[in-house]
């Protein structure tokens, strides 16, 4: 809600500035008959000039459409600085921020520039009504998310100091990108804004990692748990005894899971151990998803879906990593490895898998500074201008080596043997081929990484001729076979003997191709053997399957 005049910045020392340009479609115009539309769902507001609509920090607030007036789009680095301009809206255009659609903590504040005209959405309401319009929906979603982009690209957010060496500074930086959160890293090797800040904060080197959230809120090498609760990435999920359904994983299965339970009235918690997504949110081009014609980044298909659960009524924690499963009084309960447990009548299992390890010299030393996992706009912007190495010769590597190269100087693509096309789609293989700022490497595998406290170059070696050559590179990309997260299942459900969890027809004496040999659990997507290791069949898997629990459900009487 707007704030009174007790919350007003001032905003007498800034100049009136004009309307920022929409070049991208973040900010886009909305026409008279959208606006009408608005209007029978919000409510219209009168506010003088230095008003504030929302604040850094806030959760479940509204959206506003400007009617008259301007209103700036500020974050506020500390109390004493001014705050900085991210944006002004003028008349027809709406403010807000992803995070009031997907359940967080808003990330930057809204402030009357002039006495203005609004009208107030808040979520439920919004919700409502773009269900009547569903490409005025579409746009206010898109815009969002092209927003969230902006932010990131601009440092908005939070603020992250710590040493690159450090180990729990690139814990903190990883959960940020994973979960899409905008942040600025200060190192505390190079960059001098960093120690002038722990100095204003009276904060040592040797309690760094730290946090500062909005100017003045800071954690102290905080856990991941209690960034996200800050960040409100764990949602209070209504008390009940036990839920209809409790989805283990967020990725494209366990997303699509939630959706299709969900609307149809299933009592849904979704977990994972680090971020919706999975593997396919760290994509940064997805072009073989039906419907998307362009692509989609892993990313945006996730932030979709995340609104599109929660919309039916989903509710998810982040970070939520299930440590054991049990069955007790006819249902299950999934505990967790902060304590906490959450019970429900039936248990979707889509924890997906994790790129292996390269066991080579010099992974021990240098992972935490210089091995990445994954290829976002985040990692993108530290490799800017270096040169860096992927291995890897699926798809994920491949849409990596095409995204880093944009801003790398070179990309190095190491692959185990000799065909490209073995594993990669077409598609990539042809522009990989065609880029000159690629080099496929075949048949090659690294065998050191060489480098004190940062990687300086990585040692490979030939399959064939058993040469060794150097390559100097600062980061390496590693995105090789895959171990599915089935640890904490090991003698509780059957196996195969990779790991993955057995369903349907078989040994296992399951009747249906997703239930496992508990009745009532299932398995979906990668993590479940014998899947097709793609997003799309992922996807199709976890609509498949809630059919399946619901009729479940139905025999032990819950529906």
């Amino acid at each position: 809600m707007p704030t009174s005049s007790s919350s007003e910045l001032d905003l007498s020392d800034l100049s009136d500035l004009p309307e920022t340009p929409d070049t991208s479609g973040a900010y886009p115009r909305l026409t008279d008959e959208q606006i009408t539309l608005l209007s029978r769902y919000g409510e219209r507001k009168r506010l003088p000039k230095g008003s504030t609509l929302f604040c850094e920090g806030d959760r479940d607030c509204g959206l506003f459409v400007v009617l008259d007036g301007k209103v700036r789009v500020v974050q506020e680095d500390t109390p004493e600085a001014e705050p900085r301009v991210i944006a002004v809206h003028a008349r027809g255009r709406f403010v807000g921020d992803l995070s009031m659609l997907t359940g967080q903590a808003v990330y930057v504040t809204a402030v009357a520039q002039t006495d203005v005209e609004v009208l107030e959405l808040p979520y439920d309401q919004l919700k409502e009504a773009v269900t009547h319009d569903r490409v005025l929906g579409d746009l206010i979603l898109r815009a969002l998310i092209l927003r969230r982009n902006i932010h990131a690209d601009l440092g908005a957010g939070l603020r992250i100091i710590g040493s690159r060496y450090s180990v729990e500074t690139r814990l903190l930086r990883d959960f940020a990108s994973r979960n899409r959160i905008p942040y600025r890293w200060e190192d505390l090797e190079e960059d001098p804004e960093a120690e002038a800040t722990l100095r204003a904060f009276g904060i040592p080197p040797d309690e760094t990692p730290v946090v500062i959230w909005k100017g003045r809120t800071v954690l102290r090498n905080p856990s991941l748990g209690q960034l996200a609760e800050l960040l409100g990435l764990r949602e209070d999920t209504p008390s009940r005894d036990a839920h209809d359904m409790l989805v283990v994983g967020a990725g494209p299965a366990g997303l699509a899971t939630a959706v299709n339970a969900a609307a149809e009235g299933l009592s849904t918690v979704v977990l994972d151990a680090i971020a919706t997504g999975g593997q396919a949110g760290t994509s940064s081009q997805i072009e073989n998803y039906p419907g998307f014609p362009a692509g989609i980044s892993g990313a945006e298909l996730a932030d979709r879906a995340v609104v599109q659960a929660r919309k039916f009524g989903a509710t998810f924690t982040i970070p939520g990593e299930a440590q054991s499963l049990e069955r007790i009084d006819g249902h299950f309960v999934v505990r967790l490895a902060d304590g906490a447990s959450v019970e429900a009548h039936t248990v979707v299992l889509a924890t997906g898998v994790r790129y292996r390890r390269l066991e080579v010299p010099g992974m021990d030393r240098l992972e935490g500074p210089s091995v990445y996992y994954a290829a976002t706009e985040f990692e993108a912007r530290l490799c800017r201008g270096d040169r860096v190495a992927v291995v890897g010769g699926g798809n994920s590597a491949g849409q990596a080596a095409l995204f880093l190269s944009r801003n790398a100087s070179h990309v190095d693509l190491l692959i185990l043997h000799e065909d490209l096309n073995r594993d990669m789609s077409r598609y990539l293989t042809d522009r990989i081929e065609r880029n000159p700022k690629i080099t496929v490497r075949r048949s090659t595998e690294v065998v050191e990484l060489v480098g004190d406290r940062a990687l300086e170059a990585v040692v490979v070696r030939d399959l064939h001729t058993d040469d060794r050559d150097r390559l100097p590179v600062t980061a390496l990309f590693v995105m090789i076979g895959a171990e599915p997260h089935t640890t904490w299942l090991q003698g509780r459900l059957p196996l195969d003997e990779k790991g993955y969890i057995l369903t349907g027809d078989g040994e296992n004496g399951c009747t249906t191709s997703f239930a496992t040999a508990e009745p009532g659990v299932l398995a979906v997507g990668d993590v479940r053997s014998g899947s097709t290791k793609r997003v799309a069949s992922a996807v199709g898997e976890g609509a498949i399957a809630v059919r399946q629990a619901y009729e479940h459900l139905r025999r032990v009487g819950r529906r």
